[in-house]
């Protein structure tokens, strides 16, 4: 059954969401994250919640739009595709987020349909602390999907990168991120339902894998300060699995143009994440960091 063209545009209500100490710092240990700049509160600043934290405040409102009913989209179809943030402030303990979440885009893709859901959070002040695009991909009966074929990849990067950091998945990492991120789906956490949904068996969350690059990009081009990282936007064409080592790649951007006036200040990065067999499991990565 195909995804209800007659939401594109549909608003939802805003949901809120609280920034805390305790649910911050969960989330930095999800993903194996020890910045100090999330747990001590004596440094420079303060503590501040890791960029990726604003997965957590927006979950609901995710939740709640691609969860509609009526929407039509077919869960253990679902596949997380894309997800692009725009860290526009940091999120502080304390703070109260309200998320409106609108189904930007629903069109055919081979093998398949992608919708796109636009995320707009602001604080209690009503100042614009993320945007977020959240792409979804509905795999289609295995009979079409077949016959469809893959749609286009990007074009990964070349030349030799600036920077190559591994890291480890633990065994209990979809376990930990569940907690933190409040995304339970059984797929991440649930031997027999993944293998349902046609896996091998229990997968990492696309997110989590997004927040280890999230690591590398503010420990290697930050100076380990999450405030300069303004955007990460990532392509998920492969799934990660608990134990597995991953790779990321990043090079520089060298003929990046831009209009807004802000986003020209900052610099950005492509890269890419493979798994231990060279396969990417991001591609199209950017990163935009500021000065």
């Amino acid at each position: 059954m195909p995804l209800n063209r007659e939401f594109i545009g549909r608003e939802y209500p805003p949901l809120g969401a609280t920034v805390t100490l305790d649910a911050l710092q969960n989330y930095a240990r999800a993903y194996n994250d020890e910045n100090p700049r999330y747990f001590d509160s004596a440094g420079r600043g303060g503590i501040v919640a890791p960029p990726m934290f604003g997965v957590v405040v927006t979950w609901i409102s995710v939740v709640a739009a691609v969860g509609d009913p009526e929407l039509g989209a077919d869960l253990l179809r679902l596949l997380h595709a894309e997800q692009d943030m725009e860290f526009l402030a940091p999120l502080l303990p304390g703070d109260e987020i309200t998320t409106v979440a609108r189904v930007a885009s629903i069109e055919a893709r081979p093998g398949g349909e992608a919708m796109t859901l636009e995320l707009d959070s602001r604080n209690r002040a009503g100042a614009p602390v993320l945007r977020t695009l959240f792409g979804i991909f509905i795999r289609a009966a295995r009979r079409d999907r077949d016959a469809a074929g893959r749609g286009e990849r990007p074009v990964p990067p070349s030349g030799d990168p600036m920077l190559t950091v591994e890291q480890t998945i633990d065994h209990d990492q979809t376990f930990r991120y569940a907690e933190a991120s409040g995304d339970r789906n059984p797929i991440h956490v649930d031997e027999n339902v993944a293998k349902m949904a046609g896996l091998p068996g229990i997968v990492v969350h696309g997110l989590c894998t997004m927040a280890f690059t999230s690591k590398v990009m503010i420990d290697g081009l930050c100076g380990g300060d999450p405030m300069r990282l303004k955007r990460l936007r990532v392509q998920f064409s492969r799934p990660v699995f608990p134990g597995q080592s991953i790779t990321t790649k990043v090079w520089a951007i060298t003929n990046d143009l831009r209009v807004d006036a802000e986003a020209a200040e900052r610099r950005a990065y492509a890269f890419e994440t493979y798994n231990p067999e060279g396969m990417a499991v991001i591609r199209g990565g950017i990163a935009e960091i500021a000065p």
